[in-house]
């Protein structure tokens, strides 16, 4: 492992609560609500500006990277997310809620859940906008303070910062205990292994705003 100045640093990185890394889970059910497919998310992008909550018990996911970037909403109004991308992830317990509200009064939230029972989802080439992240995580070989357009492990198409920009990416990321909030998503592929969508009267969101600080 380095450092932004390319000296050693023995061992590996372990951070309880990493709140500007990537989350798969986000994209693997987030992307399926968003019906996107296309692998690839610029820095400045139209998105509807609705947050959705993630959790999952595990995540394992093969090269990553991560820089700041930001979406837009239609209207032009801008929001800073952390920019985070990974070659393939692996999913256990993954749950994915959006509360919206309806025209009539009251809200319905959208759960869907997938990867239990032993088989995990799993998805490639991921790229996730969001702001928050907790969990308990450890990055194998991470680098520190990369230049963000010089980076490479996350191998999803357009997973680059602007240069001189703050960057970080590591060959592979564990962490457990997932709780995200994200704003968009992209991805290539998902495999939603026992998949199920539900609509829940009122606020059913995978994770209470309490937990977020």
């Amino acid at each position: 492992m380095k450092d932004s100045n390319g000296d050693l640093v023995q061992g590996r990185t372990r951070w309880r609560r990493f709140a500007a890394v990537v989350v798969p889970a986000a994209v693997a059910a987030g992307g399926l609500m968003a019906g996107v497919a296309n692998g690839s998310v610029p820095v400045a992008m139209n998105v509807s500006g609705q947050s959705f909550k993630i959790s999952a018990s595990n995540l394992h996911g093969d090269g990553f990277s991560q820089y700041g970037s930001a979406y837009y909403k239609k209207d032009g109004t801008p929001h800073a997310v952390a920019a985070a991308a990974i070659k393939h992830a692996e999913l256990t317990n993954l749950c994915q809620s959006v509360v919206q509200p309806l025209p009539w009064g009251g809200s319905v939230t959208l759960v869907i859940k997938a990867g239990g029972s032993g088989t995990p989802a799993t998805a490639d080439n991921l790229l996730i906008g969001m702001d928050f992240l907790g969990g308990d995580a450890t990055f194998h070989s991470i680098n520190i303070g990369t230049d963000a357009s010089a980076l490479t492990k996350g191998g999803t198409p357009g997973s680059v910062g602007m240069p001189g920009a703050f960057g970080q990416e590591a060959d592979s990321v564990d962490i457990t205990n997932v709780k995200q909030r994200a704003y968009t998503t992209s991805a290539g592929t998902f495999a939603l292994n026992g998949l199920t969508m539900q609509l829940v009267p009122g606020s059913a969101e995978c994770f209470p705003d309490t937990d977020i600080p």
